[in-house]
């Protein structure tokens, strides 16, 4: 992410110093508003790296293709990946397992033990919400999505990776350590899972993150490649997270203000940037499950590659020559003017970052509706959507976007009723354009 996901100066760590009426982990559990910090601007350092020189990079990591059998932990031959960056082996005859490749979302590892795989993720990034107790839980919530889009619900163990900036005072550590911590603790709690160890350390900026782990049969988890034509492409976060974490940052930024004022009111941006926080430290677990119900073929989570390049690198794992076409964007309500208006981002175009995003999911025609029905339901609480955005047509293992996408304003929780766009129809297939 370009501002939101950066590392922060030594000195802007102050902001994520809890204040008086701070949401914290008691403002979570009830539902209370959320706070307004002094805003911060994050400095471009540590930003992600782009998807093609990241892809390029790694093209030479490869296993060789004998394993040492008691040693290696894999099954010889047998192909593996890691997260944003596979490490695949040359596949041996007669192999059982599927393959990813370079870019998918956690690696499986075929075990030694027969029928049972590891699968495993890590993930860390910058602070980009001035709350730091909500900062911890979006940070697990977003390692754990990568085994969510796998349909896996549960997870065995989590590690935390935690970096204590050396430019905050000690009052300032002791204060935004142990709700960072609590943050990410609690989310890991809720996906009934445990902490139980990891890395920390001192360093210029604020880091958190952590990696998590499960073994499983196979069917505990759905392999990311079996899209078949005529499927539906179901997404269950609205984009633009980035987009309002960046306008938030600009409240008190005159000059960048002044290029989006015409288009958003300071309440909007408020609104927007409560709700992209709310969405981003909700787990994507009830869509893991929901996807073995209604049979989906393949899915992935929406991260820091945006919703074009996600699809894209998903599109390539297919067994069968589909192509993914993308026809609806379900946005926080106002970002999209914002990103047009500022002449970043990318949003319309599919490029914006997102950080703990929706899971992407290939479903059947038939089951998509029901899908999108279900996982708004109450029994699974509150803040679960979904809708429809795309289709699977014949093609050649890509991802687009038309040229002209149906924009669906999501409005944020809290927002007039007078304010609600109109019926966003998610419930409803899109047809291949022409």
């Amino acid at each position: 992410m370009a501002d939101a996901a950066a590392g922060a100066s030594g000195e802007t760590m102050a902001a994520l110093v809890p204040t008086e009426g701070s949401l914290g982990p008691a403002g979570w559990n009830a539902g209370r508003s959320f706070s307004n910090y002094r805003p911060f601007e994050p400095q471009t350092l540590g930003c992600k790296v782009p998807q093609e020189t990241l892809l390029k990079l790694l093209e030479g990591l490869t296993r060789p293709a004998l394993q040492p059998p008691l040693t290696s932990g894999l099954i010889g031959g047998q192909e593996e990946t890691v997260q944003e960056g596979g490490l695949p082996t040359r596949p041996g005859p007669g192999s059982a397992f599927p393959s990813l490749s370079i870019g998918m979302d956690s690696c499986v590892i075929p075990l030694r033990h027969g029928g049972l795989s590891l699968v495993q993720t890590t993930d860390f990034f910058y602070p980009l919400v001035e709350d730091p107790y909500m900062m911890g839980r979006i940070a697990c919530a977003n390692v754990l999505s990568d085994l969510y889009a796998m349909g896996i619900t549960e997870c065995d163990n989590m590690l935390m990776l935690l970096s204590v900036s050396q430019s905050m005072s000690e009052k300032e550590r002791e204060k935004v350590t142990p709700l960072m911590i609590k943050g990410f603790r609690d989310a890991a709690e809720e996906g009934g899972t445990a902490v139980t160890g990891g890395q920390t350390v001192v360093n210029p900026w604020i880091i958190i993150g952590g990696v998590a782990t499960v073994v499983c049969q196979q069917n505990e988890f759905i392999m990311p490649d079996s899209a078949v034509v005529g499927d539906v492409l179901v997404l269950t976060k609205p984009l633009g997270t980035q987009v309002a974490a960046n306008a938030h940052q600009w409240l008190d930024n005159p000059e960048k203000w002044n290029k989006i004022k015409m288009v958003v009111s300071r309440e909007e941006v408020e609104l927007a940037y409560q709700e992209a926080m709310f969405n981003m430290a909700t787990l994507n677990r009830t869509a893991a499950g929901l996807m073995h119900t209604f049979n989906a073929h393949a899915a992935t989570d929406i991260t820091g590659f945006g919703i074009l390049g996600h699809s894209q690198n998903l599109a390539k794992q297919q067994k069968n020559e589909v192509s993914f076409v993308i026809h609806n964007l379900p946005i926080i309500a106002k970002m999209a003017a914002i990103s047009k208006a500022s002449g970043r981002f990318g949003l319309l175009q599919g490029t914006s970052a997102e950080t703990s995003g929706g899971l992407l999911i290939c479903l059947p025609r038939e089951q998509a509706a029901r899908f999108c029905s279900e996982i708004k339901s109450s029994k699974y609480g509150e803040g679960h959507q979904a809708w429809i955005v795309g289709i699977v047509e014949k093609g050649n293992r890509t991802a687009r976007i038309i040229d002209k996408p149906r924009v669906i304003e999501v409005l944020p929780r809290g927002a007039s009723a007078a304010a609600a766009p109109a019926p966003d129809n998610s419930n409803t297939a899109v047809e291949a354009s022409s």
